[in-house]
């Protein structure tokens, strides 16, 4: 059975909630946030998934993506990676897109990039390294990371330019699951939040 790569975007924090842009600030989660964890948790533990006894687990270090992944529990399974940490975004760290757009109208950052940070390149690489690696062997494996470089993920599991994750929006505490169809990358499911209903 070909692997699938399973995403949980990290819990809700007081920057996501205002849409700045979060790169590698270490922003803690908020009450809801780690409420959002534990229920993500819940959710992995019963039917289909079951815990996931064979999963690989890997998760971005910054403190929001490895919170969540604890209060999921999936902390003493999972192995740090920084190829999973948020974009650089550089200048545009903590700022709105409102903000960056009167400055800078019609931006775009899945087109236009960020200045002093990483370039869509650079992004695109560390994605492709995470495909790579979730596609080298037989088993399902499971990341906790960020919005964009989720998205980024998603994108170029499909073979898609990374513009495309521009269409595919992405909640915090959010589950997705990429995987096959026919024989070609598929996405399963994405952006699922059925499990905050409690």
């Amino acid at each position: 059975m070909a692997p699938r790569m399973l995403l949980a975007r990290h819990g809700q924090t007081a920057w996501s909630l205002s849409g700045k842009h979060t790169g590698r600030t270490d922003v803690p989660l908020l009450e809801e946030g780690r409420r959002g964890a534990k229920l993500l948790g819940e959710r992995l533990h019963r039917p289909p998934y079951d815990g996931m006894p064979d999963v690989e687990v890997r998760a971005s270090p910054l403190a929001r993506a490895r919170e969540t992944c604890e209060l999921a529990g999936f902390g003493e399974r999972a192995q740090p990676w920084d190829t999973l940490m948020e974009w650089h975004y550089g200048a545009y760290e903590g700022l709105t897109p409102a903000e960056i757009q009167a400055g800078r109208p019609g931006w775009l950052i899945w087109r236009d990039g960020v200045p002093e940070g990483e370039s869509l390149a650079e992004v695109t690489a560390r994605a492709d390294e995470v495909v790579t690696w979730a596609r080298s062997a037989d088993r399902d494996v499971l990341v906790f990371a960020h919005g964009h470089i989720l998205r980024s993920i998603g994108a170029r599991w499909l073979g898609l330019p990374l513009g495309f994750a521009a269409r595919i929006r992405l909640s915090p505490t959010s589950l997705s699951v990429l995987g096959w169809a026919y024989g070609e990358p598929a996405v399963e499911s994405w952006n699922d939040l059925g499990h905050l209903a409690g």
